[in-house]
């Protein structure tokens, strides 16, 4: 790649290094520079300009990132659409991250153009959490470089939490508090739930081992939880003495990670056995939950695997397991779809249609704003600078969906990756529903559940705000397909009234947008 400061005249079809504001207008780095660039920068009394300028085998920084991005993105995990030389790549559910720390170096040593950025291997990520990030440095990367990162590249992959069913046991000694009892079941359900699991309690029994192994013989679960009233310090202690009478195995006692040191591990079967250390009754994150978090993911955890916990294994003192139903924090923000073909339009474009003094797509956008949303994203495609100068004025913020020929899929998924990181939720809205109420769309942004949809007379609408925990799964969509296929994905899908029938509006065709202009 060429990086140079030129004579204008020679800079044209390069790419601006760095942004300048040029005759009061802003052109960003990365800019192509095209021949009346050159003139408005004469014009403007600049005589040379800093430029890159690929190479014959160089690979651009979007297209090189998406596809190591892609190589890297194995099962559960979704690599997100490339801006400015990052490529994210995304967990489609929750679950346990796993990668190869040697894997991650390989990649890195390879240039220094190309990097490769990751959450721990292990870590716990939520639905949509971003696990890794490529990014390309420079404008470019050569050919060779980038396909050496590709053969270096293993797939990463995320282990989904299954719905496991989960039990248990208590023992007791003279003095055991009742309160101390319920405060531990109280807690242990909560991290179980947080894992999508179900806990059931079985019958206490005394701190004994052969009590406690006529109990473990009888339960009945995928996994059991043993909460001893005595920290485990032996072999020959209660909880792994009673796990051998009942026929199991002791795997590993004891773990290199502080709080948790105390913890036993074993099976009997199939089934695993925790022994729980002591500070497994507080919420507070600890050896625990790593061990439970991976056998809920259907991972196997082996004596060696915990060996390798001590590094990382000193756990921060305000960390905490993902609580069972946190209140999501941060404002719902919209995304306006508006990078369409408009084909069934014929000739003339439906966003940029007239109604009532101003463009369709400028009601949707002064109707959000009437809602007091954050400034929408706004979803630009076909006829991209006459969908922006129909905004003019208006505080929004765009985005380019290079491929948005391939269908609404691909809009869609422009629109969701650049969603800020303080959404916790987005209304994706259609630009052609120019009716859509302000406080249908306030109604939307507050309404309970992780997904929210207006309905009127029985049918529904549009927008339909979705929580952040179903962005990975909207991005993952392809062809001409909207977000609704994913409705099914919902926990806790909630209908809100609408007042009227704009929600069901459709203005695709020249007949639709007559109908519009004879209500007045």
């Amino acid at each position: 790649m060429i990086f140079a400061a030129l004579p204008i005249a020679e800079a044209a079809g390069g790419l601006l290094a760095h942004s300048l504001v040029v005759g009061g207008t802003r052109w960003p780095k990365g800019r192509v520079l095209a021949a009346a660039d050159i003139v408005a920068a004469g014009a403007a009394g600049l005589t040379h300009l800093t430029i890159a300028r690929l190479a014959a085998d160089d690979i651009g920084e979007d297209a090189a990132a998406t596809r190591l991005a892609g190589r890297l993105a194995g099962p559960g995990l979704v690599a997100l659409p490339a801006a400015h030389g990052r490529a994210n790549i995304a967990a489609a559910a929750a679950g346990v991250f796993g990668a190869d720390a040697a894997m991650i170096a390989a990649v890195n040593r390879i240039d220094e153009a190309l990097t490769l950025a990751t959450l721990p291997p292990g870590a716990r990520v939520a639905a949509g959490e971003i696990v890794a990030t490529v990014k390309i440095i420079r404008y470019a990367v050569a050919a060779p470089t980038l396909d050496a990162a590709l053969a270096a590249g293993v797939p990463m992959s995320l282990a989904a939490f299954r719905p496991r069913r989960l039990a248990l046991i208590a023992t007791t000694l003279a003095g055991t508090s009742e309160k101390g009892l319920a405060k531990t079941l109280r807690v242990t359900r909560d991290r179980v739930e947080s894992l999508g699991g179900t806990l059931t309690a079985l019958p206490d029994c005394a701190h004994d081992a052969a009590a406690l192994a006529t109990a473990i013989a009888a339960a009945d679960a995928e996994i059991l939880l043993i909460i001893g009233a005595s920290a485990t310090v032996d072999r020959g202690d209660v909880i792994p003495a009673a796990l051998v009478a009942a026929g199991g195995v002791v795997d590993r006692l004891g773990m290199p990670v502080d709080p948790g040191n105390l913890l036993c591990l074993g099976r009997r079967g199939a089934m695993p056995v925790i022994g729980l250390p002591g500070c497994a009754r507080s919420p507070k994150r600890n050896g625990f939950d790593i061990i439970l978090e991976r056998l809920v993911a259907g991972l196997t955890v082996t004596n060696d695997d915990i060996a390798m916990m001590g590094a990382g294994g000193l756990l921060p003192e305000a960390e905490r397991p993902e609580p069972r139903a946190a209140a999501a924090a941060g404002p719902v923000g919209a995304i306006i779809l508006a990078a369409g073909r408009s084909s069934r339009m014929g000739e003339a474009h439906k966003l940029l249609a007239d109604w009532r003094g101003k463009p369709l797509v400028a009601h949707v956008a002064d109707a959000i704003a009437a809602a007091g949303l954050p400034p929408p994203l706004v979803v630009l495609g076909a006829r991209a600078d006459e969908v922006r100068a129909a905004l003019a004025g208006r505080d929004v913020q765009f985005v380019v969906a290079e491929d948005y020929a391939e269908g609404l899929s691909r809009s869609l998924r422009a629109g969701i990756a650049a969603v800020p990181g303080g959404w916790r939720a987005a209304l994706v809205c259609l630009g052609d529903m120019p009716r859509v109420e302000p406080q249908v769309l306030a109604a939307l942004a507050a309404a309970p559940g992780d997904v929210a949809l207006p309905v009127w007379a029985g049918k529904r609408g549009n927008p339909v705000r979705w929580d952040r925990r179903h962005f990975a799964r909207l991005m993952a969509l392809s062809g001409d397909v909207g977000g609704k296929a994913v409705l099914a994905d919902a926990v806790e899908l909630h209908e809100v009234a609408a007042p009227s029938d704009a929600v069901l509006d459709d203005i695709d065709t020249p007949a639709a947008l007559a109908a519009l202009r004879a209500r007045g």
